[in-house]
């Protein structure tokens, strides 16, 4: 049976002080070997990150990386960089790094091919626009991205792999994929990896979802036999004290976010003692 995996993406959020401040926060609202937990973060935040994460379950995974390693490339960093800061995690082909910074599935696959020979586990995104999956083009379009992705990775490397889908369209807009439109793309990636390698690949990868997610549909998502995880972000951390007896919590959207799938996909949620710590009946996000 496949772990499953929650990775939170902080993106262009949090100065190293309170980043530190957020992971010492949440170290204990996380803890639990039924489930992976990655805060995949700001370079800058990287190391203060992997200190303050020292002792728990949580792993520390970059935004983004280079597929050279060294040279003049500025404001790049590279995967030595990164495992020499005890990177295990890095998040590569984000739609944002797409759109952006002009990213394609050729500089992806480069990236993740660099990613393996440096002991690094990708999390390989891919996803369709919405005038994509109108057209019904969507299923064909993920399986190019993800074809070309693993291009020259072994199945060996690809068993490692994790894979994000994340529906353009469902990002931060309030639209949210239903879980069978979600299981369908990711029990479609699940194939196109049985196509490109072998069906003990395909049960191995895990997969996850990424979309705007609340809590009346993430126990659905989550229970699809092909849905493995989450990958968590937010662009709006707001400050709030959340939850009862002056249990205080910061940038409630992102924790609330993590921590409540954290307990929903370890099938924690029932318990008593880490509801009454925490407020997370609201609505969170994936992406």
């Amino acid at each position: 049976m496949r772990k499953k995996i929650i990775a939170g993406n902080w993106k262009m959020n949090k100065t190293p002080s309170e980043a530190v401040a957020l992971v010492e926060t949440l170290k204990p609202l996380v803890a639990n070997d039924d489930v992976d937990v990655v805060f995949c973060v700001p370079a800058i935040d990287i190391i203060p990150c992997m200190e303050a994460a020292k002792g728990s379950n949580i792993n520390i995974g970059a935004e983004n990386m280079y597929f050279e390693e060294s040279g003049a490339y500025t404001g790049e960093i590279s995967p030595a960089m990164l495992t020499d800061a005890g990177v295990k995690y890095v998040v590569l082909g984000h739609s944002e790094r797409r759109e952006y910074f002009a990213e394609t599935d050729e500089t992806v696959n480069r990236k993740v091919l660099k990613a393996f020979e440096h002991g690094i586990t990708p999390i390989v995104c891919c996803g369709e626009s919405l005038t994509q999956r109108k057209q019904g083009i969507y299923i064909e379009w993920i399986r190019m991205q993800i074809k070309i992705a693993f291009q020259n990775v072994t199945a060996d490397q690809a068993k490692t792999a994790v894979i994000a889908y994340e529906p353009i369209w469902a990002i931060g807009t309030g639209e949210t994929a239903t879980a069978d439109q979600a299981e369908e793309v990711c029990g479609a990636i699940r194939q196109c990896i049985r196509e490109i390698y072998d069906e003990a690949t395909a049960e191995a990868i895990r997969i996850q979802y990424g979309g705007s997610v609340n809590a009346g549909n993430a126990a659905e998502l989550f229970a699809k036999p092909d849905i493995d995880g989450g990958l968590v972000g937010d662009v709006d951390l707001l400050a709030v004290a959340g939850g009862h007896g002056g249990f205080e919590l910061l940038d409630s959207r992102l924790q609330r976010g993590l921590v409540g799938l954290v307990l929903l996909v370890s099938d924690l949620g029932r318990n008593d003692i880490l509801l009454r710590g925490l407020d997370i009946g609201h609505g969170f996000h994936l992406l």
